[in-house]
């Protein structure tokens, strides 16, 4: 019963957890970008967003990601507000 299970739910591996977890210190390492930076940029582009949008600042997330021989950088930022509402706000400034 237990192989059919595992089958039908694969679970990823404790060795896979942690290769991927390496890999992304590795890439946060490679790319000198500390933890205390990727926080402060995401302070900074929720300052900047909230001009003009309404977020959710609790359920953003920011992660550098490798993508073949490239690092991205990420961000799930969740909007509180429709597009629709989104296009007839006006712009600051």
């Amino acid at each position: 019963m237990f192989k059919f299970l595992t089958r039908l739910f694969p679970g990823e591996k404790s060795g896979d957890v942690a290769k991927e977890r390496l890999q992304l210190v590795l890439i946060h390492d490679r790319n000198d970008i500390a933890p205390e930076k990727l926080e402060a940029l995401k302070v900074d582009m929720v300052r900047l967003l909230k001009k003009y949008l309404e977020i959710d600042e609790t359920g953003i997330k920011m992660n550098l990601e490798r993508r073949s021989r490239s690092v991205a950088l990420v961000a799930d930022i969740p909007l509180k507000s429709s597009q629709k509402q989104v296009r007839g706000r006006k712009k600051n400034g």
